[in-house]
């Protein structure tokens, strides 16, 4: 965005102040991106379905002992030793594989 901004007051200030604040903008910009980059380097992303446990969710199937629960909006496949009827909340306690073991609330 500064970027752009520096190129438009380039062109519409007149001769001195137009390189001027070009230069500033441009330098801000600089600025901003190593910022950010230093902001966001570390940071590991939180992906996968071992990010599900200690959710809680709804069944959609019964989970006698295998069927479908709703967590965040996904069905996912899930494992209920002792059943839970759909509509139930339950609550996940691991993964295994693509399957979420799940016990009732």
């Amino acid at each position: 965005m500064l970027l752009i901004l520096a190129i438009i007051l380039l062109i519409f200030l007149p001769s001195p102040w137009g390189l001027v604040v070009c230069v500033a903008l441009v330098i801000g910009f600089i600025g901003e991106v190593i910022f950010w980059q230093g902001k966001v380097r570390d940071r590991r992303a939180t992906v996968g379905s071992q990010t599900l446990v200690g959710r809680t969710g709804e069944v959609v199937s019964d989970c006698a002992p295998t069927g479908q629960v709703r967590i965040g909006g996904e069905i996912w496949a899930a494992r209920c030793a002792s059943g839970a009827a759909a509509g139930q909340p339950v609550r996940v306690v691991s993964v295994d594989e693509l399957t979420l073991v799940v016990e009732p609330e």
